[in-house]
């Protein structure tokens, strides 16, 4: 059975991303530990709040360390929420501007919708040759969320070297990053495991590429 570590930093919906990736196959522990987030076959890092907070208790866990380590040796990494936000270079909220992972260029915004948090059911539109969506991409997914990320720009993305990330987008006033799979680090801003079957097909798909 595939093995996952949902790691534990003080935020997120940690329990239900446990019970959505046991429904999807995965053995799945919630921890802090760097060994075991090592060893896993997959790293999810959820996320719920705000930006600075999150960044914050990832900091006291090494949890950018360990997000690092696994990236450097293609070792798979599925962000969500706030999660998929700190994998950024910034996220700005009420004038604070707070450094993120900078596993990704660019910087998480406020939406420009009437109202908000963004809260609830939205369709998604990924890229045809998406592996997260296979079988799911005419679904709606769950959103909570105020903030995200408008734009990807990879300066050397589609190079002969570098394969361009695959973006998916929705729309709430503003056009935002739904969903993000740049090899072995991929995320999403809604919640999967408060998606009903959509949201644990798309895991079980991220199950698959482990």
């Amino acid at each position: 059975m595939t093995s996952v570590v949902v790691l534990d930093y003080g935020s997120g919906n940690l329990r239900s991303a446990q019970r959505a990736l046991e429904a999807a196959g995965a053995q799945v522990t919630v921890t802090a530990s760097a060994e075991q987030a090592a060893a896993a076959d997959g790293l999810v890092v959820p996320g719920v709040g705000a930006f600075e907070s999150c960044m914050r208790g990832l900091r006291a866990v090494g949890g950018q360390r360990i997000i690092e380590r696994r990236l450097s040796g293609g070792r798979p990494v599925l962000g969500i929420c706030v999660g998929m936000q700190i994998m950024f270079e910034a996220g700005e909220e009420h004038g604070l501007v707070s450094p993120g992972c900078g596993q990704w260029p660019g910087r998480v915004t406020a939406l420009s919708a009437p109202i908000l948090p963004h809260m609830g059911w939205n369709t998604v539109a990924p890229p045809a040759d998406s592996v997260l969506f296979e079988g799911v991409a005419d679904e709606r997914f769950y959103f909570v969320h105020s903030y995200a990320a408008t734009s990807l720009d990879l300066a050397d993305a589609g190079t002969a070297a570098v394969r361009p990330p695959l973006l998916t987008w929705t729309e709430y006033g503003d056009r935002f990053l739904s969903a993000v799979e740049n090899g072995p680090l991929k995320a999403t801003q809604f919640h999967p495991e408060k998606s009903g079957a959509a949201g644990v097909q798309l895991l079980r798909n991220w199950l698959a590429t482990l």
